[in-house]
């Protein structure tokens, strides 16, 4: 009888009865083996009725293919996602756009997350690699530069939250972190506020590329623009809870600012807290910014005005790019989107 049926054959490759194969599939199809391959590699050139074919038997025969296998031949469609931390609400703004770019192709993320620990980044990649995975995503990374190129050097990457427009070994997404703190600071001008405090994350001299440094310039710049050098605080906090803690100092300092711009929403909800917890009234007492316009924003106990990046393009981007990437191409690219403020309760004039 034929084999590729799945029924016994002798010898070291015999396949294992009831397990369905690509031969299965060519199979049941009427198609050869190389046809499914080509379905299955989403390839050029393959028609409609074709692709409705082996579809429909890939469905009937509830095929799934051999990640480890199509790895060893040089694909295995898995892309690798390093999350820096998933507690961050604007992260799966990204994850979803990703997702979104990623339907009708055969590729799939699998996702790391790193707790912004270097050490467990690293450890997470090495892992990816191992994995044959075709390609990584770095959001927000905190490792060394060199690191990061040393890897792009190993596996086709594109990076979400580093600014680094001339570099030519991996790609760039990100939104112009300058302009929008700069957007918030003339906002929270033009609404009478001139004591305007950041809350922003401190980070080593090798990592003034990241995001949070960019819109700490972005604040600085717009401040001494307006003439308010003499009102410049900046204030850094680590995640949740400290994030909540600093806050409250800044809050119940005697010299308390009219205004708090924070680096990002999570760090905005827990200023929002701690106003709370003071027996602040926002925006009366203290106005509160955020940036990301993550989906928290618009839920009425936040109503946070915050500086929306249009988190599921630059997802959709940055898999569009990774797969230009593993097709082959060596150009760098580097995308930037423009920031826009979304006003809400938590300001003035909402």
């Amino acid at each position: 009888m034929n084999d590729v049926l799945g029924t016994k054959r002798e010898g070291p490759g015999a396949e294992k009865p009831g397990r369905v194969t690509i031969r299965t599939v060519a199979a049941d199809a009427g198609v050869s083996v190389s046809a499914v391959s080509k379905v299955l590699r989403n390839a050029y050139g393959v028609s409609d009725s074709l692709k409705a074919r082996v579809t429909a038997s890939i469905e009937k025969l509830g095929y799934r293919p051999n990640a480890s296998a199509r790895g060893m031949r040089g694909r295995s469609y898995t892309l690798g996602v390093l999350l820096s931390d998933i507690r961050n609400p604007f992260f799966s703004e990204i994850m979803a756009g990703i997702n979104t770019a990623l339907t009708d192709t055969p590729y799939q993320p699998l996702l790391g997350v790193s707790n912004s620990a270097i050490g467990v980044e690293q450890a997470l990649i090495d892992a990816m690699i191992d994995r044959q995975m075709d390609g990584l995503v770095f959001i927000a990374p905190r490792m060394d530069p060199v690191a990061i190129d040393a890897v792009a050097r190993k596996i086709p990457s594109v990076v979400i939250g580093l600014h680094r427009p001339t570099e030519e070994l991996f790609d760039t997404v990100n939104n112009d972190d300058v302009t929008g703190a700069e957007q918030v600071v003339d906002y929270l001008v033009s609404q009478g506020h001139s004591a305007i405090a950041h809350m922003s994350l401190d980070l080593p001299p090798d990592e003034r590329q990241a995001v949070p440094f960019q819109r700490e310039k972005g604040y600085l710049q717009a401040m001494n623009r307006h003439g308010l050098a003499r009102h410049i605080r900046v204030v850094y906090a680590e995640h949740s809870p400290k994030a909540r803690q600093k806050a409250r100092e800044l809050l119940s300092a005697p010299d308390r600012p009219d205004a708090v711009f924070c680096w990002t929403d999570a760090c905005a909800f827990e200023s929002i807290s701690a106003a709370i917890e003071l027996g602040l009234r926002v925006p009366d007492d203290v106005a509160i910014v955020g940036y990301d316009n993550s989906p928290p924003c618009d839920l009425a106990q936040n109503s946070l005005t915050s500086v929306d990046q249009s988190g599921r393009q630059l997802g959709a981007e940055t898999a569009r790019m990774l797969m230009e990437r593993i097709e082959g191409r060596t150009r760098a690219e580097h995308f930037v989107v423009e920031p826009r403020l979304v006003v809400r309760g938590s300001t003035r004039n909402a």
